[in-house]
C-alpha cells in the first residue's frame, strides 16, 4: 500500500499565482492564498462561537464535565478490557490472559494507570482492592509476561526494519536531504517503535540540525505482509472490539512516551433536539434510518446531501469557502427537516454553496463532537508531534477508537473532501484550503473545550489544518488495522482457549516447546496441502471446494477458481450466469472463520499457506461481502 505525495501550500500558492484568481472583492485578489485560507479559518471559528452561543465558562458547565480524580483511571482500564484487574475477586488466571498479550511498553502503561488509580484511592481514604505489585508480581503473571514484554521477542526482521529507516522520531521529516518518501512498519507496536527512535534521538550522529517545514506530504509506503491488510470493515464486532481495547492501551503508552497530557472529557446531558436531522446523536439518527434503510452505516440525509455536492459541487470555485445565504439555507434546513423522509425535497434549485455550508452546520451541531468529547482533546494533541509517521500511528490508534457511527461518518466525509481537492484546478480548493477551512468544524465544539479559541494565531490555526489535512491525505492508510495488533488479538483468543495451561509452569513450558518443535519441522507435505472450503450464498451452506495449497497460493487464485467453478456449473455454487458470461456475485471474498479469529474477510494478496500456519484451526468459507448480499 502506498500514498502519492502531494504538493506543500507554499508550492500550490505559487502554481495557483499563475491562474486569474475570482474572489469576491479586489482586496481578496491581492492577499496571499495563505493568508485567505487562515482569514477562511478564522471566520469559521467565529461562525461557531457565536453562532453556537460557545463560550469557555458554558462549555466546561453544561455540556462536558472532567472526570474525578480516579474515574479517569477506573474508565481507562475498563475500556482497555482490563477492569478485572482492580476487582478484589478476580480471577489470576483472567489477568494473564489479558496481560500475555502485551510489550513492554504497553505493560508498563497499564501499571502506571492501576499505581495512579491505587494513589487516587488513597486520597479519597477508600482502600485500594489490590496492591499494582500484586497484579504484575503473581506467580500465574509472571511466568507468562516476560516472554510478551522483551522487546527480543518481536520478529526480528520487523525490528531490523524499523531500525534502518531514517531516525524522524525527535527531527522532523522535514531535514535537509529527507526523502518525500516514508516507510509504515505496522509489524511491530507503535509505542516500541518510539522507544527505539527516542533511543537512537539520544545518539551524538543522530543530532541533526532542524530547518524550516516545506510542507511537502510525502509518500508513504506501507509494505504489504504475506497475510495481507487487513481493513476495519473485514474482521468480525467481537474482534474489533478487541483491537479497540488493544489500541487504547497502545495509544496511551505512545501518549506517555511523547509526553503529551490529554484530557478525556464526557459530554453531560443535553435537551432532547427539536430537528430530525441537526443536533441529534448519530446512534439516534442511524437508528431511525435503519428502520427506513436496513443496514445502512451513515446518515441518510447525510448520504443525500454528500451525493448532491459531488455532482453539483466539486466543481463550484471556492466550495467550502465560499459562504452561502442565510436566508436560504434557513429555508433549505427547514425544507430538509420537514419533508426528506417524505422524499419530497428537490436539490434541483439549491446553491453548492448553501449545501456545503449546510454539511459543515450539520457536523457542529451534532451534540457530540464526531471525533467524540472523549477523544477529541487527543486528535488534537496530535498537532505538537513533530514527526510525520508518529502522527499518523497517533490518528491511526484513534480512528480505531472512534465507535462505529462516528468512524463511518468520518469516513463519508473525509472521502468527500478527497474528491474536492482532487478537482483544484476546477474548484481552486487545494488541499490546504479544503483542511484549513474543515479544521475548526472537526477540532472546535462546545462540549470539549479547546485552546482554538485563545486568540487568532497563525500557529494554532496551521496546527489544526495540518492533522486535518493528514486526516485526508492518509485516510485509506488510517482505516487499516496494523499487523501487531492483528498478532496480538490472535494470540489473545489462542490464550483464552488455552487457559488450563496458565496453572502449571512445567506444563506450559513443555507445550510451548511442543509448539516450537512442530513449527521448526514442518511436515513434509505442509508446502501441498489441499483445503476444502465452504461456498455460503445467503446464510446457508451451499456447497464445498478443494483448493490445493502451495507456497505461491494467494486468496484470489482461490476466488478465481471458484468462478471458473460457478462459470461450469451453475449449480454448484449457486452461481447465476449472465449473457455476457460473468458471474452475478462478482463481490465474493474469501474468509477466514474460528481458530485464533472471530471472522476475518480476506485480502486478495493474502498468501493461504502463511495463513494456514498462523491459524490452522480456522475454516474457509467463500461468501458475498456484506453490501453485495444485502443488495440481493
Amino acid at each position: 500500500m502506498s500514498v502519492e505525495p502531494w504538493a506543500s501550500p507554499q508550492d500550490q500558492a505559487a502554481a495557483e499565482e499563475t491562474h486569474t484568481t475570482h474572489t469576491p472583492s479586489s482586496q481578496d485578489q491581492e492577499q496571499h492564498p495563505d493568508k485567505l485560507c487562515l482569514d477562511s479559518f478564522w471566520s469559521e471559528v467565529e461562525t461557531i462561537t457565536q453562532g453556537s452561543g460557545y463560550t469557555e465558562h458554558d462549555c466546561t458547565r453544561r455540556d462536558s464535565k472532567q472526570s474525578e480524580e480516579g474515574e479517569q483511571e477506573e474508565q481507562w482500564l475498563a475500556d482497555a478490557g482490563l477492569s478485572d484487574l482492580i476487582k478484589e475477586d478476580g480471577d489470576d488466571v483472567d489477568k494473564a490472559v489479558l496481560l500475555s498479550t502485551l510489550t513492554r511498553t504497553q505493560a508498563e502503561a497499564v501499571q502506571r494507570r492501576l499505581e495512579s488509580y491505587t494513589l487516587s484511592l488513597r486520597k479519597r481514604n477508600k482502600p485500594p482492592p489490590r496492591d499494582v505489585r500484586d497484579v504484575f508480581n503473581s506467580p500465574i503473571t509472571q511466568n507468562l509476561l516476560p516472554e510478551s514484554q522483551q522487546s527480543e521477542d518481536l520478529p526480528q526482521d520487523s525490528m531490523a526494519s524499523v531500525t534502518k529507516t531514517p531516525l524522524s522520531a525527535v527531527t522532523p521529516e522535514h531535514q535537509r536531504g529527507a526523502p518525500k518518501e516514508e516507510f509504515f512498519i505496522t509489524d511491530v507496536a507503535y509505542c516500541e517503535q518510539a522507544v527505539i527512535f527516542l533511543k537512537q534521538a539520544k545518539l551524538p550522529q543522530n543530532k541533526i540540525l532542524r530547518r524550516k517545514e516545506d510542507g511537502t506530504l510525502p509518500r508513504v509506503i506501507c509494505p504489504k505482509c504475506r497475510l495481507g491488510v487487513t481493513r476495519i470493515q473485514d474482521l468480525s464486532h467481537t474482534d474489533m472490539k478487541k483491537v479497540r481495547q488493544l489500541a487504547l492501551i497502545d495509544m496511551t503508552a505512545l501518549c506517555d512516551l511523547l509526553e503529551l497530557e490529554v484530557k478525556r472529557h464526557k459530554t453531560g446531558k443535553r435537551k432532547i433536539a427539536e430537528s430530525p436531522l441537526f443536533g441529534v446523536p448519530l446512534a439516534t439518527l442511524l437508528e431511525n434510518d435503519q428502520k427506513v434503510k436496513p443496514h445502512t452505516s451513515t446518515p441518510l440525509f447525510l448520504q443525500s446531501l454528500l451525493s448532491f455536492l459531488e455532482k453539483k459541487g466539486v466543481d463550484s470555485e471556492g466550495i467550502l469557502r465560499v459562504p452561502g445565504s442565510q436566508s436560504r439555507i434557513k429555508l433549505l434546513q427547514q425544507n430538509l427537516e420537514t419533508n426528506f423522509y417524505s422524499g419530497k425535497v428537490c436539490w434541483d434549485e439549491v446553491s453548492p454553496n448553501d449545501a456545503a455550508a449546510l454539511l459543515k452546520k450539520f457536523i457542529r451541531e451534532l451534540p457530540a463532537p464526531l471525533l467524540t468529547a472523549e477523544y477529541l482533546n487527543t486528535f488534537s494533541a496530535v498537532r505538537d508531534i513533530t514527526d510525520l509517521k508518529q502522527k499518523l500511528h497517533m490518528l491511526n490508534l484513534l480512528i480505531l477508537l472512534l465507535p462505529e457511527p462516528n468512524r463511518n461518518t468520518l469516513k463519508a466525509l473525509l472521502e468527500f473532501l478527497s474528491k474536492v481537492v482532487s478537482r483544484e484546478k476546477r474548484n481552486r480548493m487545494n488541499l490546504w484550503a479544503v483542511a484549513t477551512i474543515m479544521a475548526p468544524n472537526l477540532f472546535l465544539h462546545k462540549a470539549v473545550p479547546s485552546r482554538l479559541t485563545e486568540g487568532a494565531e497563525k500557529g494554532h490555526a496551521e496546527k489544526a489544518a495540518d492533522v486535518m489535512r493528514l486526516l485526508i491525505r492518509y485516510q485509506d492508510l488510517l482505516w487499516t488495522i496494523p499487523n501487531f495488533l492483528m498478532n496480538q488479538v490472535r494470540k489473545l483468543n489462542e490464550n483464552s482457549s488455552r487457559r488450563y495451561q496458565f496453572y502449571d509452569r512445567r506444563i506450559k513450558n513443555l507445550l510451548r516447546k511442543i509448539h516450537t518443535d512442530s513449527r521448526e519441522k514442518p511436515d513434509k507435505n505442509t508446502s501441498e496441502l489441499c483445503r476444502t472450503v465452504k461456498i455460503q450464498v445467503g446464510d446457508q451452506v451451499s456447497g464445498t471446494m478443494e483448493f490445493q495449497l502451495n507456497i505461491n497460493s494467494r486468496a484470489s487464485d482461490l476466488l478465481a477458481q471458484f468462478h471458473r467453478q460457478c462459470l461450469r456449473s451453475p449449480e454448484n455454487g449457486k452461481g447465476k450466469i449472465r449473457r455476457n458470461g460473468a458471474v452475478a456475485y462478482p463481490d465474493c471474498a474469501l474468509y477466514e472463520v474460528g481458530g485464533n479469529i472471530g471472522e476475518h474477510c480476506l485480502d486478495p494478496d493474502t498468501h493461504l499457506l502463511d495463513l494456514y500456519n498462523s491459524n490452522q484451526g480456522g475454516e474457509w468459507v467463500v461468501k458475498l461481502k456484506p453490501n453485495a448480499s444485502r443488495g440481493l
